[in-house]
């Protein structure tokens, strides 16, 4: 019974709520985590589960050296699920009201320097097919903000080059508009014209951004062919794959970009998410204010 319940949970997350495949298979992989250990315990439903078994089963996690991020994760996914139970009448009484998750550390993210980008977007082989499309990707990712999953899910009709645009969908598929520079453009049309139609296979091909095999491009791919051109670069930072997302959004408000317009670019449900990047910023003016003011 308690997998019955977990599996209509997801489906009422895929279906009515919309979320994404990743964040669905979080949740799944947390709740089945926890129906183990009650199944250890001899707990026999999810509906038998007090607050004292939910708070046990977070000090395990804990005791397991578990981070704090990911412990708030797990909670997160048991409030969710038990508040779906309550209003199925499935469980009398939540056992994770007023549980609080444990305290994260904020952890900014690395960014590149504007000259570092430079460094970076100039290292793919434009002369070859497959450098054109690196080329073109770095830019539109440090054009747009977009997230990789986003990038690698776009399809030729999802741009509009003659606007300046690009068209993707976000977590919980929802749609949004994205602005792109001319140098981005002007890549992706090179790309399109010299690259793309040497790599697909079959002429009906949709995805933008194809592998040699002539088929989209996924974000382990992607994040390989970063590492590499970072490497490459000299760039000794702490490269991830959200890395050009960071700089696109700290390098927009360092030049006096409105917050919420990056926002509405980044796909932000809230703003607080996106207010992470005005610490980075004022991290950036008081690195210059030391460097230059002859009192510092």
């Amino acid at each position: 019974m308690a997998n019955y319940w977990v599996e209509e949970f997801l489906h009422y997350l895929a279906v009515e709520r919309g979320l994404a495949e990743n964040t669905l298979s979080s949740y799944h992989r947390d709740l089945h985590q926890f129906l183990e250990w009650l199944k250890e315990r001899d707990i026999k439903s999810v509906e038998a589960v007090h607050r004292n078994h939910i708070m046990a089963y977070l000090l395990k996690l804990q005791q397991k050296g578990r981070a704090p991020a990911t412990v708030s994760r797990h909670l997160a996914a048991l409030k969710s699920f038990y508040h779906f139970l309550t209003r199925e009448s499935a469980v009398e009484k939540d056992p994770t009201i007023n549980l609080d998750s444990p305290k994260l550390a904020k952890k900014l993210p690395h960014v590149l320097s504007p000259d570092e980008v430079v460094a970076l977007l100039d290292q793919p082989d434009t002369g070859k097919k497959a450098g054109l499309r690196d080329k073109a990707m770095l830019e539109l990712l440090y054009a747009t903000g977009l997230r990789v999953s986003e990038l690698m899910a776009l399809d030729v009709p999802h741009l509009n080059l003659e606007l300046g645009f690009v068209r993707c969908f976000g977590k919980g598929a929802k749609e949004r508009i994205v602005p792109m520079g001319s140098v981005a453009a002007r890549c992706l049309n090179e790309y399109l014209e010299k690259g793309r139609n040497k790599l697909i296979k079959h002429f009906d091909e949709p995805a933008l951004f194809v592998n040699q095999h002539g088929r989209r491009l996924t974000r382990q791919g992607f994040w390989k062919l970063l590492k590499k051109y970072a490497v490459d670069a000299g760039i000794n930072k702490d490269i991830a794959p959200h890395t050009l997302r960071h700089s696109f959004a700290t390098h927009l408000l360092e030049n006096g970009a409105d917050l919420r317009a990056v926002q509405e670019m980044l796909g932000h449900a809230d703003i607080t998410t996106t207010q992470i990047y005005t610490h980075l910023t004022k991290s950036r003016i008081k690195e210059v204010y030391d460097e230059t003011h002859p009192r510092a």
